[in-house]
């Protein structure tokens, strides 16, 4: 499948009354626009071609599902009362944007140097970021939001898969609910990991729906880590960092790892 067809199948599966399609021949891009409420998706044809080529026509039919339930909730109004069950933080880069294509600032928070906190009410099928001006039109404070969220956020299930690789133990939390990299968060989680570990825990959150947990106790286990995060980092829908990070005294310490070399504080050893 090349882009051509890619985008005519894109275009017939997306095309509905109330929506605009352009095509940006010179990015490869489609935008999907609901001229209800003007907000859209935009698709990379580039992306869904990578991934169809490791994934195959599940990789479009995903595409298609989250585009189609985006553009159905931008026609929806939202109001937040009544769903403050439904409200939870959302880990993203630190590069993501921190405005909408329309100009409103979301609702963010700093929480490393490789990560932002973003808000967000569950939709069910899809979910939508907070913007401040949503919470002035509901007469909501920022703090409220913060304390939902957090609260909701220890509510969900937080059981990890277990694998040992060269006498290294990796933890998988990987729910598909959306909020599977958000549970860094959980403050009790960490510490309850942090019991366990017989070396040093690191914590991954290389895209939305993993975060994974090393107990690192020999130099094996950095390659290990690295490796894996780049090929999660690699195969997710929405990447968020490649750095680990180490989990020591309530803080998230980001480390670098080189291949053949340990990681020591920021430092690196030979063996």
């Amino acid at each position: 499948m090349n882009q051509q067809e890619l985008k005519k199948i894109l275009t017939e599966k997306l095309a509905s009354e109330g929506r605009r399609i352009r095509y940006d021949h010179k990015s490869g891009k489609i935008r999907v626009v609901n001229t209800d409420s003007g907000k859209g998706v935009t698709l990379s044809l580039a992306d869904i071609l990578e991934r169809s080529s490791r994934e195959g026509a599940r990789a479009v039919e995903e595409s298609v599902y989250y585009a189609d339930r985006a553009l159905r909730d931008m026609g929806r109004s939202l109001s937040l009362k009544g769903k403050e069950k439904q409200i939870f933080p959302v880990i993203r880069s630190a590069s993501f944007p921190l405005t909408t294509s329309d100009g409103r600032s979301l609702v963010f928070r700093k929480h490393t140097a490789e990560t932002s906190i973003f808000y967000a009410v569950d939709l069910g099928s899809s979910y939508r970021l907070l913007d401040r001006r949503l919470l002035q039109q509901e007469g909501m404070d920022e703090q409220q939001i913060v304390e939902a969220a957090d609260f909701n956020l220890r509510s969900l299930p937080a059981r990890p898969k277990k694998d040992v690789v060269r006498n290294n133990a990796f933890y998988f939390i990987n729910y598909n609910d959306g909020y599977d990299a958000s549970r860094i968060l959980n403050s009790r989680l960490l510490e309850r990991m942090k019991t366990k570990a017989r070396g040093e825990l690191t914590v991954a959150v290389p895209h939305q729906d993993v975060l994974i947990f090393g107990d690192i106790v020999n130099p094996e286990g950095y390659d290990i880590l690295a490796q894996m995060t780049m090929k999660f980092f690699a195969s997710g829908k929405v990447p968020i960092t490649i750095l680990p990070f180490i989990y020591d005294k309530g803080e998230l310490e980001p480390i670098f790892i080189l291949a053949g070399k340990r990681r020591i504080d920021g430092r690196t050893t030979d063996r």
